[in-house]
Parts: structure tokens; C-alpha cells; sequence
């Protein structure tokens, strides 16, 4: 994983592998992550061209200051030939797709220490980015997390994983409430960055209505789908201008009424006490370290 904490990295826009229009696109999109697939979004027979375009598109994305993520296929598939290509064009990290297990992360370090080895990069440069899109990657993901010390962060599927639970996907997305819930509960235990699921419906007011919501149950990074769909996500997921007010309010009243000895105090009518506090600050480190030159 890249230097930037996970949590900066509040969009991550999946794109095809042999698009260049798209690969534009992702490119102006404002994404904080840009993520190559070879995977889904690349039909097998056009993957060999996908490959061949990897390391001057990833060294564009990164002349651009953005984020550069291949998905690859399973190991035990087209992984090895994906990450062959991959690991030539030195990404920040490599995605595992339908990631369930301890056993497929330590065999993707292996072969990431391998490549490493190879081309003369820094042993553990490359993160690592499980795709958790089924129902045992889901309840699995600490386990998962637990397989790699590249792992930093853990993306949470949404059409794959409809399809596992045999549920009904609609825009509102209560199919995937639990999972969600669940998912975001998950890594934080595991102490790593759960990336929410993307929506995949056209309209950027349901993207934002989702986003919102995912920071709410305690996301602060979502995955992609639509170039247009990032900056606006990325508004979402930014503390604004009066929740800043707001938090500053409250650091100054609670530390104000330490001072007096006092153990809490009276913002806005919420009583705010240590956990309040604390939430403040972090808002506010956050809206710092999101701040652009």
C-alpha cells in the first residue's frame, strides 16, 4: 500500500483493461485510486492487450498523482500471467478478486515477494487489496486480513455478492445492509480500512445518497464503477465546512470545561464527552489531511 494512509484514498474507480477512452476517463475522473481490472472488466480474450498497455498507463496514472491498483484474476486461473504484466508496470497494489481465505493471501505475498525479488523493488512495496464479493469473504474478512502484513484495506463486493447471498439488487441496496453493517464492523477489528461497496446504478444522486450513508456506519473510502461518479463521492466522503464548525465547537467547549474540572459539556444541545471528543478531533485531522495544495 502506498505511503497516503487508506483512508485518504476515499474513491476507488474499477476500469476495463483494453479501453483506452475509458483509461482517459478514469484518468480526469478525480478518483483518488484508479484500478486497472483484468478481472471482470476485461473479457479473456482481450486481456493479452490489456497487459501489454499496463506500464505506460500505470506510470500516466502515477505521473498524475493518483493511486495505481491492478486487479488480477484468481491464482489459480490467469493470476500468474496478470501478475507477470502487473508487477513489470509496478503498481501500488494488487487486488485479489473473491479473496475468502488466509491461504490465497499468503500465496499472493509469496509471489509478490518473488516479483519484487526480480525487478529490484523494495520487499513489501506492493499492497495488497482483498475483494471481499462472497458470503464466506465477507464473514471471513479478519482471517483474510490476517494472511498478508500488505494488507491494509479490504474492498466489499456488490453484484458478486448479491449474486452469493441468492438476494434481489435494487437501488436502495437493503439487500446488502447486513453485509455492509457487518463488513465495516469486521475491519475495523481486523485494523484495517473497509473500502464500501460501489454502486453500480447510473444516477450520481443515489452514488452520493450511498455514500453518505456508508460514512454514517463508519466507511470513508467507497469503490467506483463511473468516472462520474468519484468527485461527487468524494464531496461525500470529505468533512465539509459546517461539520468542521461543528467539531471545532466542540474540542473548544469540552477542553474548556476540563479546564474548569467540569467532565462534560453542552454543544448544540448533545452532551459531549470523551468519545464526542474524540470523534472531533478526529474529523478535524481528517478535513486537515484531505487538504489540497
Amino acid at each position: 500500500m502506498p505511503a497516503a494512509t487508506p483512508d485518504l484514498l476515499r474513491t476507488w474507480l474499477f476500469g476495463p483493461g483494453a479501453d483506452p477512452a475509458a483509461h482517459t476517463a478514469m484518468l480526469h475522473s478525480g478518483a483518488d485510486a484508479l484500478i486497472l481490472d483484468l478481472e471482470d472488466f476485461t473479457p479473456a480474450p482481450r486481456r493479452g492487450e490489456a497487459r501489454a498497455l499496463l506500464a505506460g498507463l500505470l506510470q500516466a496514472w502515477r505521473d498524475a498523482g493518483c493511486v495505481t491498483v491492478v486487479r488480477i484474476n484468481a491464482l489459480d486461473a490467469d493470476g500468474p500471467i496478470d501478475l507477470a504484466a502487473a508487477m513489470a508496470a509496478r503498481p501500488d497494489v494488487v487486488a485479489y478478486p473473491m479473496a475468502e481465505s488466509a491461504a490465497q493471501m499468503h500465496a499472493l505475498h509469496a509471489a509478490l515477494t518473488h516479483w519484487e525479488g526480480v525487478l529490484g523493488l523494495a520487499r513489501g512495496s506492493t499492497g495488497i487489496l482483498p475483494v471481499c464479493e462472497t458470503a464466506l469473504g465477507v464473514v471471513d474478512v479478519r482471517a483474510i486480513a490476517g494472511g498478508s502484513p500488505r494488507i491494509r484495506a479490504a474492498l466489499l463486493g456488490a453484484e458478486d455478492l448479491a449474486a452469493s447471498l441468492c438476494a434481489e439488487r435494487q437501488p436502495d441496496a437493503q439487500e446488502l445492509d447486513h453485509a455492509r453493517r457487518r463488513f465495516v464492523l469486521e475491519c475495523r477489528a481486523a485494523g484495517i480500512e473497509p473500502i464500501d461497496a460501489p454502486y453500480t446504478f447510473s444516477d450520481v444522486e443515489g452514488a452520493v445518497r450511498e455514500a453518505g450513508y456508508a460514512r454514517r456506519l463508519g466507511y470513508r473510502c467507497k469503490a467506483v464503477v463511473r468516472p462520474d461518479h468519484a468527485r461527487p463521492i468524494n464531496d461525500a466522503l470529505t468533512p465539509g465546512e459546517e461539520e468542521v464548525r461543528r467539531a471545532t465547537a466542540m474540542v473548544a467547549a469540552f477542553e474548556a470545561a476540563r479546564a474548569r474540572g467540569e467532565e462534560r459539556a453542552l454543544v448544540d444541545g448533545l452532551w459531549v464527552e470523551v468519545p464526542t471528543y474524540r470523534n472531533a478531533l478526529r474529523l478535524l485531522d481528517r478535513a486537515q489531511r484531505l487538504k489540497r495544495p
